[in-house]
């Protein structure tokens, strides 16, 4: 497989604390937003697809099965969003909301 995040692939993703590795997710649906907002649904897709490589290394190494559910509904949720019919009812904002907290903690702990 092709990975855009390769030295993360490589096995640094699994050394990352869960709530850094949620932070990088969220930081590739806010692009993922962003391009959306902009109407650039190339770059839009793009980011999409970065966000899904980092939750399938995730998913890859889930360090509890808690972990690995949220991982798999989260992943549906996103595509149901992105590509679906959105019958979770999520919204930019939602999203933004979500991932918020993972990028303060991530931030916190630097």
């Amino acid at each position: 497989m092709s990975y855009q995040h390769k030295d993360l692939a490589a096995g640094r993703w699994k050394e990352l604390p869960l709530f850094e590795q949620m932070a990088h997710i969220g930081g590739e649906v806010e692009r993922a937003l962003s391009w959306r907002a902009k109407r650039n649904a190339e770059y839009s897709l793009q980011a999409f697809e970065r966000a899904q490589e980092l939750i399938d290394l995730t998913m890859e190494w889930p360090r509890n099965p808690a972990h690995l559910r949220e991982m798999a509904r989260l992943r549906e949720a996103l595509v149901d969003y992105f590509y679906g019919t959105n019958e979770f009812k999520s919204t930019e904002s939602s999203w933004k909301k979500y991932f918020s907290c993972f990028t303060y903690a991530a931030r916190r702990n630097h």
